[in-house]
């Protein structure tokens, strides 16, 4: 083959690609806030219209997939050997490329399952995480290069549901957060935590490359019992040239350096009358100088801004939902909002319902409620000028973004045997890819 005609060709492939086109490496994206730059998604698409391809999953799993380039990387369980396992994919044909089994187990509560984690990839290595603490990194081959045992290094979790933090990768670290209970108590029949407590809330930093330790960083709080536990993931956000990790849990909200894990600010308690029962879920979301916590079980959600230092105060608020401005219905227990162009998006997963707020005076541009359905625990992904979200039993919609509410798409995933699916979408490569507990579906515009 000549070189016009394999340029010729280069330039046909290319033009059936979208205008922007990008990797989903970590659970929220590429942003760090549930969005992505993709367009030319279609506009409607199912199981079968265009659906490219889906791969059977070996069993469930609430992690999100993260694609890089022609790899897509996912944690599933698969129950009846209690295998833990790390996928890599072909994103073109969906065929699997290779499979390692990371750790044993499979839930050890009736909502979760230890696959709860999403993997994180920066394109030279992808990291596996699951709530057992089996840590493993592999090169795109499937090559292993490091593995560890949180749990084993650094002392047994303490938490009543099962652990679910996801780790990410920024400026050269990989950065979990282990935010968790004092004592140990015993938790479905078995000890939770180190026997008698002391157990340390911290935050970890690995080598990407070696996975040995950088740094470890114990983040206090005086919360109460299973108000320390939290299931969010810490966030790097950039404001004025200099970069935070965000990180949400023990009813607060915490600013810290990302080279040495050092604390520079932390917000009040939202849970001053110290309730015992407030686990956190939602991660924190920054945008527009704006930061964004959810404190749980239908408590407001607090915004703060940005470049803050030491304890904040009332001068550090930007909002609360609930005023006399912001609607009540503001809140989240379990998703992490979404910040895409310009705007906040929460979801309110008691109440089926999205909210669309502005960033800095968090006025309430609209709420639109899903009908039917089930209750809704994924967070919402932005792209491609839409917001799209997916119910437990597998239904997918897609909302317009801006500032009045449509709705545009609606389409079941999902089979009645399928329960609890949390996962959140996926959008790279000019693909959505949509995880059930059954299989991955990868939507998109054929050539």
């Amino acid at each position: 083959m000549n070189a016009l005609r394999q340029l010729s060709i280069a330039l046909l492939f290319s033009a059936t690609l979208p205008l922007h086109a990008g990797n989903w490496p970590n659970w929220r994206g590429p942003n760090f806030d549930g969005s992505s730059a993709e367009t030319g998604l279609p506009a409607t698409f199912s199981p079968k219209e265009n659906c490219l391809w889906s791969a059977s999953m070996p069993g469930p799993a609430a992690s999100t997939p993260v694609v890089w380039e022609d790899s897509v990387f996912l944690t599933s369980t698969e129950e009846a050997t209690q295998k833990l396992l790390g996928l890599c994919l072909d994103r073109k044909t969906g065929a699997v490329r290779w499979t390692k089994e990371i750790g044993k187990g499979f839930r050890q509560d009736d909502r979760s399952t230890y696959a709860g984690p999403s993997p994180v990839t920066n394109g030279q290595r992808v990291i596996f995480f699951f709530g057992t603490g089996d840590m493993a990194a592999f090169d795109f081959n499937g090559k292993p290069l490091w593995a560890r045992q949180i749990q084993q290094d650094f002392g047994s979790f303490a938490f009543l549901w099962t652990f679910s933090s996801s780790p990410v990768l920024h400026g050269g670290r990989l950065v979990l957060q282990v935010l968790q209970r004092d004592t140990s108590f015993d938790g479905n029949g078995a000890l939770r935590g180190k026997p008698g407590g002391g157990n340390d809330s911290y935050l970890l930093a690995l080598s990407p490359e070696t996975g040995k330790e950088l740094w470890r960083v114990v983040r206090p709080s005086t919360a109460n019992a299973e108000s320390l536990e939290s299931f969010a993931t810490p966030m790097p956000y950039t404001f004025k040239g200099q970069t935070e990790l965000l990180v949400a849990g023990g009813d607060i909200l915490t600013g810290h350096d990302p080279a040495t894990g050092k604390e520079r600010w932390r917000s009040p308690s939202w849970n001053p009358e110290k309730i015992s029962h407030w686990r956190l879920v939602p991660g924190p979301v920054a945008g527009d100088g704006v930061i964004l916590a959810c404190a749980p079980k239908r408590a407001p959600v607090y915004a703060w801004k940005a470049g803050g230092e030491g304890l904040l105060t009332e001068a550090n608020s930007a909002w609360v939902s609930g005023d006399e401005v912001n609607s009540q219905h503001v809140s989240s227990d379990v998703s992490t909002p979404l910040f895409y162009q310009g705007r906040f998006y929460i979801m309110n997963s008691d109440r089926k319902a999205m909210t669309c707020v502005d960033p800095t005076s968090g006025k309430l541009f609209w709420e639109y409620r899903v009908d039917d359905g089930t209750k809704i625990e994924a967070s919402p992904t932005g792209a491609d000028g839409k917001i799209y979200f997916m119910d437990q039993r597998g239904t997918v919609t897609v909302l317009a973004a801006g500032d009045k509410a449509k709705l545009l798409h609606q389409v079941d995933f999902g089979d009645p045997s399928q329960k609890d699916i949390r996962s959140s979408l996926a959008a790279a490569q000019g693909c959505l890819f949509i995880r059930t507990n059954a299989a991955l579906f990868c939507v998109g515009n054929a050539p």
